[in-house]
């Protein structure tokens, strides 16, 4: 079930207040950016949120987007964000549930999202990104990670200027190495941590342009 605090106006405007100033998050996005293929004519942002990522992918690619997140609120906001633009669907849909048929894509997406799904999902959804991507498509998801002793836990929080009691009760943080593991489990080439730091880590693979 989608977390309840993701259903409240609170906590979403909070997060969309800090949505851009978190500290480097700008800089590991636009690593994110580089990596999309410049001919991709079709992306998928899971968690899409007020769709700012996605926003930033179709304007400098001039592709067609979809943006999936299960908040209502959150659509509402990339509802704003995008009106009138036909390049661009949203569709209402809970990550913790098999992704919907949308055809294929030549690069999928994530940012902050994913993190939210207890471990076995996150590996099916990679699973299922890995076969809705065409040959030489892309998988790039930025993500909130777990670090490996609690000290630099501690660190994160202090970095971004929130005191741990605002750390969200619908995280379900795993470390970088396991999920690169299931990444090349699932048969993605060229997988690996494109950029880190500290709990934002941005995770790569590319599906084979031919099947093994």
């Amino acid at each position: 079930m989608p977390a309840e605090e993701w259903t409240a106006a609170e906590h979403v405007h909070r997060y969309l207040d800090r949505a851009d100033e978190y500290p480097r998050r700008t800089e590991g996005e636009s690593v994110l950016l580089e990596h999309v293929p410049h001919d991709a004519r079709r992306i998928l942002d899971l968690g899409t949120g007020d769709g700012r990522l996605l926003a930033a992918l179709v304007d400098r690619h001039e592709m067609l987007g979809v943006g999936l997140d299960f908040s209502e609120l959150m659509l509402e906001a990339a509802g704003r964000r995008f009106a009138g633009d036909e390049r661009v669907e949203l569709v209402k849909h809970d990550l913790a549930e098999p992704l919907p048929a949308l055809g294929r894509f030549d690069a999928v997406v994530s940012s902050m999202a994913i993190h939210h799904l207890e471990h076995e999902r996150k590996r099916s959804l990679y699973s299922e990104v890995f076969d809705l991507l065409e040959p030489g498509g892309v998988f790039a998801n930025f993500e909130h990670v777990a670090s490996p002793t609690p000290r630099l836990h501690l660190a994160f929080f202090a970095a971004i200027d929130e005191p741990l009691e605002h750390e969200d009760p619908s995280d379900r943080l795993i470390d970088v190495e396991s999920q690169l593991r299931w990444l090349r489990e699932l048969g993605f080439d060229d997988v690996d941590c494109y950029w880190k730091w500290l709990e934002m880590a941005l995770l790569i693979g590319v599906k084979p342009a031919k099947q093994r």
